[in-house]
């Protein structure tokens, strides 16, 4: 299917909803999602937007500064995950536990404004990783448009750009929480460690960045492309002194730099599978 047919039937799907209310993040695909869905449903429209320890404070000024500029009526709600029984432990579905909370808020909030329907920025490509969360959206009724409508995250950048959205060129983000590995403890202090790193990181100019949270090391995954950007001595002495402030014994890159859920790479299969 043509890219412009895609864009088409995204807004077709979206017209017969009606009205809806979007989890709203800020980043590449609910920015998106939310300016389409203003475009084609006007005001019946909710953009909702959580915060948490689990979100750096940065992520969400610029939910709110984008929700500001386009007019749409912008709900923040408190989403505390660690107080989330099951959550903390960090196990292997945390984002299930996580996602079934924030939709539960999400669907009762659109209800008491008269809205049937909830959007989530899921595209095509989610299908591919193992996302823990989706289970949560399905069983909450959760609709994903962009998945829908067959949109991957290269096609969502392209007409974000095409559209002049400031985020059509944004690094992908995930919450703080899935820097940890599973079985490991999620802690308030860890998740201002991990924080203060990748801000450390983005402050010298490094535009996509993980810090993985291994105990005492600190493990960096910037883009490919960026990897060269650590070359200098005085930059790695830099980035070595400040993370050992911040807590870290040991700091280390990650050779093969930064892939998308690569705390998944211990998952097998089989565990995949069952979790699904």
């Amino acid at each position: 299917m043509l890219l412009q047919e895609k864009y088409k039937l995204l807004k077709d799907i979206i017209r017969k909803k009606g009205s809806a209310a979007i989890a709203f993040s800020g980043g590449v695909d609910s920015t998106f999602l939310l300016k389409v869905t203003k475009e084609v449903l006007g005001d019946n429209l909710l953009a909702i937007t959580a915060t948490s320890s689990t979100y750096p404070k940065r992520e969400l000024n610029e939910a709110i500064k984008y929700a500001e500029d386009i007019q749409v009526k912008h709900v923040i709600i408190s989403s505390e995950e660690l107080e989330i029984e099951g959550f903390a432990s960090n196990p292997k579905n945390r984002c299930y536990y996580c996602k079934k909370e924030l939709y539960t808020k999400i669907n009762n909030i659109a209800l008491n404004n008269g809205i049937s329907y909830v959007f989530d920025g899921s595209n095509l490509d989610d299908t591919g990783d193992y996302r823990p969360g989706m289970q949560a959206a399905k069983e909450l009724d959760v609709i994903s448009p962009l998945k829908e409508a067959g949109l991957t995250k290269n096609d969502i950048r392209e007409l974000s750009k095409s559209l002049g959205l400031p985020t059509w060129n944004k690094p992908s983000f995930a919450c703080l929480s899935s820097r940890f590995p599973y079985g490991n403890k999620i802690t308030l202090s860890k998740l201002n460690m991990v924080d203060k790193a990748e801000q450390l990181l983005l402050d010298i100019g490094i535009t996509q960045v993980r810090v993985r949270h291994h105990g005492e090391i600190a493990r960096i995954e910037v883009d490919p492309s960026e990897r060269e950007k650590f070359f200098n001595i005085d930059i790695m002495n830099h980035i070595g002194n400040e993370l050992r402030k911040i807590g870290f014994t040991y700091v280390t890159l990650d050779l093969l730099g930064y892939r998308t859920g690569s705390m998944n790479e211990t998952l097998s299969t089989e565990d995949k599978a069952s979790l699904l």
